[in-house]
């Protein structure tokens, strides 16, 4: 770290007034996607992943393209297209953009007055793309948390809003989303979430409860190098559920009821316990979303865990799974065995403790 910078549990802030922040990625471990439908949800953040953002103060305000993520300059045809094919159209500069745009509506529409002066972004991410691993709204976290430390404004926008203010800025660009992962991602560790109707339309956002990181048992990270988007998954369930087809919304009750019980499990350390709801949450997606619309990728990776033994599901809409071996490091070694034939990657799961600062707790409501 370089020597001129102040670690805080805010981020890295220097002697130049640059501050760094970083967001890592979420694993949604029961009740996804019942988010988006006020159901309930465990989530956590993964070490394993992370996005970095710094902003520097600048006399211009200057959004820094990434040199790989956001390239604008190819070999050839073929190689502009390769790149499409692979990474898509879009890299981290819109969503910087986007969260400049929505902070700044943020604080007129509260009357919070912001100090002049310009500055620099710029970003950085190692979380797998399309993996179902939230790397966008990472990017965005980091950002909204340097624009709250530049403007000195952390203390006047509570945390349960600002999963809010990352969302909307995502849907912004047409990202389809829920909550849950800018939760997650906001406060860090293991978090229970609560969104039902009540909650969402009295407060604008739901109850969210942390726990303690080391009531876990070790969970390991299996994920594909080419994965699907997960941004395109929950179409057309959303739809059904509006128009108020039963198996999806009693499905989706079935899901966040998951979370709830899957909480209890986690307190009582009852891993057997966990290792059903694990299943059981996917089993449900499946049923609601088919096969077609998971693909064959995403449901192998959940085999592959399943062949052995292991309890496995979605981080999100797929790309990734989270995959929990109750018959400890002999059934491990065998999951790895199998997730390398199948060409999966695997890591064992670190979890992020609490990324809230003294600041931060002020502002939860009580």
């Amino acid at each position: 770290m370089d020597q001129n910078m102040n670690s805080t549990k805010e981020g890295l802030i220097s002697g130049s007034g640059a501050i760094q922040h970083k967001a890592y990625a979420r694993v949604g471990l029961l009740g996804n996607p019942s988010d988006v439908y006020f159901g309930k949800t465990i989530s956590f953040s993964l070490a394993n992943f992370w996005a970095f953002v710094t902003l520097e103060p600048s006399p211009h305000l200057i959004i820094n393209p990434h040199p790989i993520h956001d390239l604008v300059q190819f070999d050839s045809l073929d190689h502009l297209v390769n790149r499409l094919q692979s990474e898509g159209y879009y890299g981290g500069v819109r969503l910087l953009m986007s969260i400049c745009k929505l902070f700044h509506k943020h604080c007129k529409d509260n009357n919070i007055n912001l100090s002049p002066g310009n500055f620099t972004l710029s970003y950085d991410t190692n979380i797998p793309r399309q993996a179902g691993l939230s790397g966008s709204s990472a990017i965005v976290c980091a950002a909204l948390s340097c624009l709250l430390d530049f403007y000195k404004v952390r203390h006047l926008i509570k945390v349960e809003v600002r999963p809010n203010l990352i969302l909307s800025a995502e849907k912004e660009l047409g990202i389809v989303a829920g909550l849950q992962d800018r939760v997650a991602q906001v406060y860090g560790g293991l978090v229970h979430m609560d969104f039902s109707k009540e909650n969402m339309d009295k407060m604008g956002h739901g109850i969210y409860t942390p726990m303690d990181i080391s009531l876990l048992p070790p969970l390991h990270l299996i994920y594909a190098e080419n994965p699907s988007d997960s941004g395109k998954v929950h179409s057309t369930i959303r739809q059904r559920w509006l128009n108020g087809d039963e198996l999806v919304i009693s499905s989706m009750k079935e899901v966040a009821d998951i979370a709830a019980e899957g909480k209890s499990a986690i307190l009582q350390k009852n891993y057997q316990k966990l290792a059903e709801l694990m299943n059981r949450n996917f089993d449900l997606r499946r049923c609601m979303f088919g096969d077609e619309c998971l693909g064959a990728l995403n449901i192998e990776m959940v085999e592959v865990a399943r062949r052995v033994g292991a309890a496995s599901k979605f981080t999100g809409s797929g790309g990734a799974v989270v995959a929990f071996c109750p018959e400890g490091p002999p059934q491990v070694k065998l999951l790895e065995d199998e997730c390398r034939k199948a060409g999966f990657s695997i890591q064992a799961i670190q979890v992020v403790p609490s990324c809230l600062n003294d600041v931060d707790l002020k502002t939860l409501s009580k």
